[in-house]
């Protein structure tokens, strides 16, 4: 288990690291890693102590080493879709060459905790109650997860957001060109991931039936299958949106500037 979880964590890493830099330099980038390894495991740590903001919740050991109560590796996975969810943020708000300014200094947060959210949104069920990653203590209502959780997510990575873009704000992107597809390698990584969440509704379960920590029983088959439409429909969706917005550009180094003024 602690090798497929890293197979969705060390790829993104990876990629987030070196896209990351290329346009960000190796100090913003090390910074936003920073944000979101500090943010993030903060607010995991404050959820297993008092249940805010995400709902009763405990980590088993399935997931390897923990960092005080959370695993190392879910703090790592802050980081890898974080960044992916961050840049289609930006692509689908278009501008990508301009500073980061004005009312897009806190609705490009907005726009990227919605994407992010999607993400586990697609996942949290499995994980929780078929993967027994972490255990809700006290059920919900999403096959066995509350849905503060989801609130509770929204809230973490918004405040992740808010602070890399306060970081940016006014700051100039380098100087130098991108190079050919750089936009779009985000938007493909996002892709892959909701393509794999697609997979799982194709091995036929060891059980049928999976039980929360309620009592309630919850069918494997239509856990996965929800989750493979929510990826399907709502992940699908963001991409198709992301890949659609950059056709509009010239070339790989799209620039999406507006057809009009902008205050921003």
């Amino acid at each position: 288990m602690v090798a497929v979880v890293a197979l969705h964590v060390l790829p993104l890493l990876i990629f987030a690291l070196i896209h990351g830099a290329i346009l960000y330099r190796l100090t913003g980038i090390v910074i936003f890693f920073a944000i979101c390894l500090v943010v993030g495991n903060a607010f995991e740590n404050l959820g297993v102590a008092t249940g805010f903001p995400f709902g009763r919740y405990y980590f088993t050991d399935a997931m390897g080493p923990k960092l005080f109560q959370v695993p190392i590796l879910l703090g790592l996975a802050y980081v890898g879709m974080g960044y992916l969810s961050w840049t289609l943020g930006r692509v689908i708000l278009g501008n990508l060459r301009a500073p980061l300014a004005g009312v897009r200094t806190a609705a490009l947060p907005l726009v990227a905790a919605f994407i992010m959210v999607a993400w586990d949104f697609a996942h949290d069920p499995v994980w929780a109650n078929i993967n027994r990653l972490w255990v809700w203590q006290h059920g919900g209502a999403y096959f066995g997860v509350p849905l503060t959780n989801f609130l509770g997510w929204y809230l973490v990575v918004y405040v992740i957001y808010q602070l890399f873009a306060l970081y940016l704000r006014g700051r100039s992107p380098g100087a130098k060109p991108l190079p050919s597809g750089y936009w779009h390698w985000p938007v493909i990584f996002y892709a892959l991931s909701a393509a794999g969440d697609i997979l799982i509704v194709l091995p036929k379960p060891a059980a049928s039936v999976v039980f929360d920590p309620t009592g309630t029983p919850w069918h494997v088959s239509t856990i996965t299958g929800a989750c493979a439409l929510v990826s399907i429909l709502v992940m699908g969706g963001v991409t198709i949106i992301a890949w659609l917005r950059l056709r509009t550009g010239r070339n790989g180094e799209m620039l999406l500037r507006p057809r009009y003024p902008s205050p921003v």
